[in-house]
């Protein structure tokens, strides 16, 4: 089943009534939020029960999806953060909630809203849209008070029984520390009476469980008893609320005086972290960074810290409640903002080293890294562009990704980003440029051209007050793109030639530069010389296979695959625009996946496929209505798509064409593709 759900990295310990209530309530409720105070083990057990209901074979055929918000602090971006965890690829300008209301109409799918309650009337204002706009959809959200919808079911969790489930997890936790530990006849009493002054709360009790590597249960509990004595609010007990609190202060004050630095720092980081990233962020003269492995090994052992091991390798996360804390104390350090602008320094070097690698063989190597780390450059972007002072490291960061906004389909994100960076670094800088031209290019692929052709103007204009000649490059080179869609095809080939004579002067060789080359093509195609769009294709693939690059690379061949279709070299054609669709693909770049489509359709019509090539007509209607408008309502980018209507209407009849067509409009994209692989070698991963 489709989704996304996180692995547990624990055992899960009781809760079976719980679970089979919740369970429950998710396949006959469509809308359920788990309530409790923190660390009660809300976003745990809402884990576990949604695994159980995608294991049911007539569950949610659409997945399970979870989406985490607790390093979310603006209400603004929830819509954004939901879309890329249910990996919505929308190329258009439409508002990114109606394109997310969209998707999910006709899906049967559970959405896992995790922590909400900094962001409940967000949360109640986006679930109130997609229930409506979705009747299969079911949403299981955790907050710690109710979301406030109508029709909202609220399972409130108490805290665990402390004789049955709460003894066993504080026995399965202590042995991560102590191997050897087991609870008996003897001991048993003074593990549940620990659990008790803990109030039966899970994180309490974890907590509790990480420190008797130190010392022996008997002293743990009078420990315990001093700590809360001296904190209670009022004698002999305290609110579950202090409770938790109380032991994490505890946990603190029991963590060596480096520990607790780091547990500081570590908040500024949003979801999980790599041991690298908490080097970079936190390191300095008081914290080593050959030591900081050690010191994050030293919190994952105190139940602080989460390790967690997948495909990627090794990563850290930081329980929210536990974050919380941390971030305290870093504002009561003075450390706040420093800490923010170091990790917002992370992200900008982590984001150049894509940048820089896009044009090479770790392409789709920064893809995957590029979209793990997606919370946190959100969270960078955020902090820059609503902080006072960091407006132009915003734009810098947010011109810097447009590799992963062009390239891995997120325009709609990257849309929103920049703008936000235009208004907030109004002065004229390096920055802002590269921000206006990357604006541009992805308005163009919109089909805001109205837009596109504005900013890259401002850019253009910019540039020569401050002699700027590579944003010169770069808006002359985007204004040439917005030409070759409105079918200006003289003037598009006047834009790319100086685009290109100016990359050359400047020493440029990337995937920007790459395409103008390859639309220049194209402007040369439109215009009659196919042998002359041919000659450049040809080379800019091979100069992309001689550096690794695939994406551009992905251009040229359908250039050539058109090329190669009007030279009656249909087998050529076909193999060249299977192997454009594979690896646009694999970026999830929805034009460069609909366009080899189109060339295909053509292809299999033109073979006397007719009912293929209508069904795969179809799905690309579906796919362009995420880009934009089909082919860019270009009378030139739209001839292949004419000719294989034409064909396939000669050999279906028109009612029998229309009927393939809308067939093929039901297809999802996985579908639509593997639908083009049907019959041939390629295998389809499908994501």
């Amino acid at each position: 089943m489709a989704g996304n759900l996180p692995t547990e990295h624990t055992p899960f310990v009781g809760r079976r009534r719980e679970l089979t209530l919740l369970r429950q309530l998710c396949t006959h409720s469509r809308m359920v939020t788990v309530t409790g105070l923190g660390g009660i083990g809300k976003t745990r057990t809402a884990l576990r029960a949604a695994a159980d209901v995608a294991d049911v074979a007539d569950g949610f055929a659409d997945g399970v999806w979870f989406v985490e918000l607790s390093g979310l602090q603006d209400g603004a971006l929830l819509v954004h953060v939901v879309a890329t965890a249910l990996r919505v690829t929308d190329h258009t300008a439409k508002p990114q909630r109606d394109v997310l209301a969209e998707h999910l109409a006709d899906k049967r799918l559970l959405l896992v809203l995790d922590t909400c309650e900094h962001l409940v009337d967000a949360c109640a204002e986006l679930a109130a849209q997609l229930l409506q706009a979705a009747p299969g959809l079911h949403i299981l959200a955790t907050s710690r008070q109710p979301i406030g919808i109508l029709g909202e079911q609220v399972f409130a969790l108490e805290p665990m029984s402390v004789a049955a489930d709460a003894a066993r997890l504080f026995e399965q936790r202590a042995r991560a520390v102590r191997p050897d530990f087991a609870l008996t006849a003897r001991n048993r009493p003074t593990a549940e009476q620990i659990c008790a002054r803990l109030d039966g709360i899970p994180l309490a009790i974890e907590l509790a469980a990480g420190r008797l590597g130190d010392e022996r249960l008997g002293d743990l509990l009078g420990r315990l008893d001093d700590r809360f004595q001296l904190c209670a609010d009022a004698p002999g007990r305290t609110t579950r609320h202090s409770t938790l609190r109380t032991t994490i202060g505890w946990s603190h004050e029991l963590c060596p005086p480096a520990e607790r630095l780091l547990w500081a720092r570590l908040s500024a980081f949003a979801g999980s972290f790599t041991l690298e990233a908490a080097e970079a962020v936190c390191a300095d003269d008081a914290l080593e960074r050959a030591g900081i492995g050690r010191l994050l090994t030293g919190l994952v052992d105190k139940s602080l810290l989460v390790r967690e091991q997948g495909p990627q390798g090794e990563r850290f996360r930081q329980l929210d409640t536990v974050r919380a804390y941390g971030a305290e104390w870093l504002r009561r350090l003075g450390e706040e903002l420093p800490g923010r602008g170091r990790h917002l320094a992370w992200c900008q070097e982590f984001a150049e080293r894509g940048e820089a690698d896009w044009f090479g063989p770790g392409q789709a190597a920064v893809f995957h890294a590029t979209r793990r780390e997606h919370t946190q450059l959100f969270a960078a972007l955020d902090f820059a562009l609503s902080t006072p002072g960091h407006g132009q490291a915003g734009a810098r960061l947010a011109g810097t990704l447009w590799f992963y906004w062009v390239g891995c389909g997120l325009l709609g994100d990257g849309r929103y980003w920049l703008d936000r960076a235009l208004a907030a670094a109004p002065d004229l800088s390096r920055a802002r440029l590269k921000a206006l031209w990357v604006g541009g290019y992805v308005a163009i692929l919109q089909g805001d051209t109205r837009a596109a052709a504005a900013l890259l103007d401002d850019c253009r204009s910019g540039a020569l007050r401050s002699d700027d000649d590579t944003a010169y490059a770069y808006s002359t080179h985007r204004l040439g793109c917005a030409a070759l869609i409105r079918d200006e095809h003289a003037v598009a080939e006047r834009y790319f030639k100086a685009s290109v004579t100016g990359y050359a002067e400047l020493g440029e060789l990337n995937s920007n530069v790459m395409m103008a080359r390859i639309e220049l093509a194209m402007a040369l195609a439109f215009q009659g010389d196919l042998e002359a769009a041919v000659g450049l294709c040809a080379e800019a693939r091979a100069t992309c296979e001689a550096h690794g690059e695939r994406w551009a690379k992905a251009y040229a061949l359908y250039v050539l695959a058109f090329a190669a279709w009007a030279g009656g070299r249909t087998d050529e054609a076909a193999r060249l625009a299977r192997e454009c669709l594979l690896i646009n693909y694999e970026f999830r770049d929805l034009v460069g996946i609909v366009l080899p489509i189109e060339v295909i359709a053509l292809l299999r019509a033109s073979a006397g496929h007719c009912e293929q090539a209508a069904v795969l007509q179809g799905g690309a209607r579906r796919i362009w209505q995420r880009v934009g408008l089909p082919l860019f309502g270009s009378a030139y980018f739209n001839a292949p798509h004419d000719t294989a209507v034409a064909l396939a209407r000669e050999g279906l009849g028109g009612q029998g064409y229309e009927a393939a067509f809308e067939r093929g409009t039901a297809l999802g994209l996985d579908e639509v593709v593997a639908a083009v692989l049907e019959g041939t070698h390629e295998p389809l991963r499908i994501r």
